[in-house]
């Protein structure tokens, strides 16, 4: 089996037609289609053996086990059973004629394979360490993978008419002002966030948890093929494979990684938004929620990310703007986009006070930085001191 899915001349001449690419480039390219057809989304085994061995040597090791491949990554009992599972998991699928399908499925409905270093490739999924995608399928401008800013905006698939209504005005609003918005093409507030940007000739990009060959669901394929013409559409799965539950799910943690910030309108109780939020979240992304009616099983999603996880209460597309840049809609203060004083804001509360060891946890800034950054935010005025500890600042 060693290098077979690497020498196939199927597999090489498809993936010469896709990426226009010999040698050394299109065996990595080959190796992270192949990795993206062997895994599930998320697999952190396989992930962790890429980034160890890179992704080439990774998938040579996989298919063959080499001991001396191993004995690079496999230190532990515990690593070297995760590792064994795992070739469990991948060698049904390690079949060349299922990569060439791909590949040439990719080329069929004119998609791109995007693998890490191609200038298109968005460095926010990097952030998910070894579960990052291995690699992106793309129908569309692949460049708005990295153009700025991008707003993830997600919610109920059973909207009200009320969601409907703000995702629409928010997400109209956002890419009149030349912000791309992303969510996963479902019913519900996805869809109404993709129409108002398409609706405003803006960008939108749609995350799916199936191929992109495949629209789904079924009754947004004209909606999924205006935003390939006019956005993009995105899966980490390759063509052909189907959405299952567990793919929506993993799909999540990319529409909260490509976001700069995640908006929720609408949010059942145990919505599969609030997963979207807890990606956003545990990213250091900044998170927001819009609020509905306190009788609406609807917006209790939304509630509960107000008041157990500090997200910020969002109304307008000028209040989502301010998540990334701070002070954008008010006067007082002027725009920042340093990284650092971002996520220090994103991680202090206008209601509750912090110490700093409670900011360093959720920003991942070091103590010393945050107290410099404290000193600075606080001579202009956008945090306070107080017994408590330290607080955002509320702009009258």
């Amino acid at each position: 089996m060693r290098d077979a899915l690497l020498t196939d001349d199927a597999v090489r001449a498809a993936a010469h037609a896709l990426r226009g690419q010999r040698g050394d480039e299109v065996d990595e390219a080959i190796a992270r289609a192949t990795w993206s057809v062997l895994t599930e989304p998320g697999d952190g085994v396989a992930g962790a053996l890429i980034r160890e061995l890179g992704a080439v040597e990774a998938l040579r090791f996989a298919m063959d086990g080499g001991a001396e491949a191993g004995m690079a990554v496999s230190g532990t009992a515990r690593a070297r059973n995760a590792l064994a599972e795992g070739r469990k998991r991948w060698m049904p699928r390690a079949d060349p004629r299922a990569v060439t399908e791909a590949l040439r499925g990719a080329s069929q409905v004119g998609a791109r394979l995007l693998v890490p270093g191609d200038a298109d490739w968005p460095e926010g999924v990097d952030d998910l360490g070894e579960h990052a995608p291995h690699a992106l399928w793309v129908r569309g401008a692949a460049s708005l993978l990295t153009a700025d800013p991008r707003v993830s905006i997600v919610g109920a698939r059973a909207s009200t008419g009320y969601g409907d209504h703000v995702a629409a005005e928010i997400a109209g609003d956002l890419a009149t002002g030349g912000a791309v918005i992303v969510s996963g093409g479902a019913y519900g507030i996805d869809g109404a966030a993709h129409r108002a940007a398409l609706g405003v000739d803006g960008r939108t990009l749609a995350l799916l948890a199936g191929g992109v060959d495949r629209a789904y669901p079924t009754g947004h394929h004209q909606l999924l093929a205006r935003i390939a013409t006019q956005g993009a559409v995105v899966s980490e799965l390759p063509c052909g494979a189907a959405p299952t539950k567990w793919r929506f799910l993993a799909r999540n943690r990319l529409i909260a990684a490509l976001g700069q910030a995640t908006v929720v309108i609408e949010a059942g109780w145990r919505s599969g938004s609030l997963n979207t939020a807890g990606h956003a979240a545990a990213l250091g992304r900044p998170l927001g929620a819009v609020p509905g009616p306190v009788t609406s099983a609807a917006s209790a999603g939304c509630h509960r990310l107000l008041r157990e996880y500090d997200a910020r209460c969002v109304t307008s597309a000028a209040e989502v703007r301010e998540m990334w840049m701070p002070g954008a809609g008010s006067t007082s203060s002027p725009p920042t986009t340093d990284p650092d004083r971002i996520r220090l804001l994103d991680a202090l509360s206008s209601r509750v006070g912090n110490e700093v060891s409670e900011l360093a946890r959720r920003s991942g800034l070091a103590p010393q930085w945050i107290q410099a950054l404290l000193g600075l935010l606080e001579l202009e005025g956008a945090v306070t001191h107080a017994v408590s500890g330290w607080r955002r600042t509320v702009s009258p």
